[in-house]
């Protein structure tokens, strides 16, 4: 099966999601959690990409973000996560036994509208779907916490001004069940990469970067029945 496409372009936001090799975890006690958050809030540092909302779960995580330029993307990712697996295996002291992550990261263009809302929901919403909090907000590694406890510490990530406005009863939203079509639309787009937005944005993204391939079903066609 070939890779899905990549798009690297400045100014538009972007979904990203990687997850532990295996059936590992990657965070098993707050301290992992909070290394983890140490490095982001370097990577954010190192490469001034916009940090908009993230949530860090045992073994995976996801992470919305504006880079400014073109290329920004994939080194500012490229950093984060091997500077991590560089960190645990240190921690560890086991340099050179294995792989921390299952792959390259998953990322997926998003458009700055309402769909974006839909999707910092989808993030911040992930410990109450996973049934580790019954409120998001009582999840203490991710942005919806950082942003009702702010505070000055260096070794927490900055969070940027969202591209669109956050409605007031933002966490009460948050805590909404999704409806089933909404979910589905997002989690085909973070297997398939596929832009999330309206028909008419999605259709003119995949046009402007030959995205094609991120409109078809998986699998191989069916093959036709002998008369």
């Amino acid at each position: 099966m070939g890779r899905s496409p990549r798009v690297d372009v400045g100014g538009y936001v972007y979904h990203v999601l990687n997850r532990a090799n295996g059936r590992d975890d990657l965070f098993t006690e707050a301290g992992d959690y909070a290394a983890f958050e140490k490095i982001l809030a370097q990577a954010v540092e190192r490469v001034p990409v916009r940090l908009l909302a993230y949530c860090l779960m045992p073994n995976h995580w996801h992470l919305v973000v504006w880079p400014r330029q073109d290329g920004q993307l994939a080194k500012w990712v490229r950093w984060l996560t091997l500077t991590h697996t560089q960190r645990v295996h240190a921690h560890r002291h086991d340099a050179g036994r294995g792989h921390i992550y299952q792959g390259r990261y998953k990322s997926f263009l998003v458009s700055r509208d309402d769909h974006f809302l839909a999707v910092a929901r989808y993030v911040e919403r992930n410990p109450v779907r996973a049934n580790l909090v019954e409120r998001a907000e009582l999840w203490q590694w991710g942005s919806l916490w950082r942003r009702r406890h702010p505070k000055d510490d260096k070794d927490l990530p900055a969070l940027s001004a969202w591209p669109v406005q956050r409605p007031r009863n933002w966490v009460q939203r948050v805590n909404q069940a999704q409806t089933a079509a909404e979910l589905e639309a997002i989690r085909k787009s973070i297997v398939r990469s596929r832009p999330f937005g309206t028909k008419r944005w999605v259709a003119n993204r995949v046009k402007a970067w030959a995205l094609e391939t991120t409109m078809r079903p998986r699998g191989r066609p069916a093959k036709p029945m002998a008369e």
